[in-house]
């Protein structure tokens, strides 16, 4: 079958089992966030081992071991949707900062809601900060990890976006440590393609910073260097 049939067929199912997934989560309700956070995220895995079997993109993570042994807060590389899945497979369970309208998106945005985000109006400025905090500080009491992208938004290999000091600014007030991640995976799972190209994906995950003592500005520049730095010592994914 030719790349472009199998990342057809992928595609497919994806969103087939995007809307089957998302109603049934709404059935998971009345069950506690880990109850619902199990059975929701059960739908990434199958979309990563479908990447693989389909598309012939595999993945391999470095620095398991620098995974602290309480709930963190997690800045990484925004570089495909492929992330926002693997994440959920190999990373304790976590909740996700995003942006409140989202939540208003068919199917996928309630399927989202169910998984106890963090869910902001980005406009709103320092109260969006506010937000986030009160929320963050919630979510890492019950238990939960922290996703943050702080480039906001997806970026191509080669190219970034400005580091916004959000997650930076809720390290310092919760005290969590910052873990940081690079990854290449923009140069197989492309933004906009509909066309999944095989290869090995890596996932670089970095030792823990404490936040105590530290301004958001030095955190944030700290990870932003770390980041940036293991983005370019990777480089590009083995190809299959």
């Amino acid at each position: 079958m030719s790349l472009f049939l199998r990342s057809l067929l992928f595609a497919f199912i994806q969103t087939a089992l995007t809307v089957v997934w998302s109603i049934l989560s709404l059935l998971t309700f009345p069950f506690g966030p880990f109850t619902r956070y199990r059975f929701i995220t059960a739908w990434s895995r199958i979309m990563v081992w479908l990447a693989r079997a389909l598309c012939g993109i595999s993945y391999e993570v470095r620095g398991m071991e620098n995974l602290p042994d309480r709930p963190s807060i997690v800045l990484a590389k925004h570089q495909s949707a492929w992330e926002t899945l693997a994440f959920e497979v190999f990373l304790p369970p976590q909740v996700w900062v995003v942006k409140r309208e989202l939540l208003k998106v068919p199917f996928f945005g309630w399927g989202l809601a169910m998984t106890s985000p963090i869910a902001i109006d980005r406009s709103a400025g320092t109260k969006a900060l506010r937000q986030m905090v009160q929320q963050g500080r919630d979510r890492l009491a019950q238990g939960f990890w922290i996703v943050i992208f702080p480039e906001g938004h997806r970026f191509p290999p080669g190219t970034k976006g400005e580091y916004h000091i959000g997650g930076a600014w809720l390290a310092t007030q919760t005290g969590a440590p910052v873990v940081p991640i690079a990854l290449n995976s923009g140069y197989l799972w492309r933004r906009h393609a509909l066309i999944k190209l095989p290869g090995t994906i890596t996932v670089s995950i970095g030792p823990a910073l404490d936040p105590s003592g530290m301004k958001a500005a030095e955190l944030n520049r700290r990870v932003e260097d770390w980041i940036e730095t293991e983005v370019a010592r990777i480089g590009a994914p083995r190809s299959s």
